[in-house]
């Protein structure tokens, strides 16, 4: 897996005390141990995707469509002027690895929400991504958290192609596959539409903190006991 030394975590793991003012803090970030059952911490930042990383055209565009009074539509230069908002989190991924202590930088997903008049009806969302045709789908409360950002910075640089760049989501408290990288489209829906990984078996919702009679390590597949194809805990992160 390709990793960038630039941001590789030396030492403990940031803590929310160190960060600024007006930084919103995810909450999964005051826990005492902030690594979900099943998890371990990397210093790293792994790449993972399903099918590379994709080339995206450079007429970027971000679409919000579906149960809305208002259609919209934003190039990059429009995206960079919306109101901005940090957000520092922690990331976990479903091949079990963890990164303590982002600093993401973007918009709020409750922007959109409240620029598109998302009508009562709506209460899912799918996201869509250049990455051939990739999506992902999740219930509208968790993508209207506090913590959620539409987001093209992280740790105080533009986000590289390899991690999503120009735009990806960012939801911190679900498994980070729910953050599409390489955000493309924004769709409002009254019923949960399955994206790519949730069709291939993986949970549809995806909170890395459900322990219970059928999680024994948080929401990643659809049957905890059948593991998707393709499926790979990788290295030791």
């Amino acid at each position: 897996m390709a990793t960038e030394d630039a941001k590789y975590q030396s030492g403990d793991p940031p803590q929310a005390t160190s960060v600024e003012p007006d930084v919103i803090i995810s909450s999964d970030t005051r826990r005492q141990n902030r690594i979900p059952p099943g998890q371990s911490r990397t210093r790293k930042w792994p790449v993972l995707d399903a099918t590379g990383t994709p080339t995206v055209p450079e007429d970027w565009k971000l679409e919000v469509f579906g149960l809305v009074d208002r259609k919209l539509s934003f190039t990059l230069d429009e995206f960079r002027r919306l109101p901005r908002a940090k957000v520092f989190a922690d990331f976990h991924c479903v091949t079990r690895w963890s990164r303590l202590g982002n600093l993401w930088e973007g918009v709020s997903t409750r922007y959109f929400f409240a620029a598109a008049a998302v009508r009562s009806e709506a209460k899912f969302v799918l996201l869509h991504a250049y990455d051939n045709g990739w999506s992902t789908n999740l219930p509208l409360k968790d993508f209207l958290a506090p913590d959620a950002l539409i987001s093209d910075r992280h740790d105080g640089e533009p986000l590289s192609a390899d991690h999503g760049g120009p735009v990806r989501a960012i939801v911190p408290l679900l498994y980070a596959w729910k953050s599409a990288k390489w955000l493309k489209a924004i769709e409002f829906t009254a019923e949960d539409k399955l994206g790519f990984w949730e069709r291939g078996g993986y949970h549809s919702h995806g909170d890395p903190w459900v322990v219970d009679e059928t999680h024994v390590d948080g929401e990643r597949f659809q049957i905890p006991s059948q593991v998707p194809p393709g499926f790979n805990d990788g290295p030791e992160w």
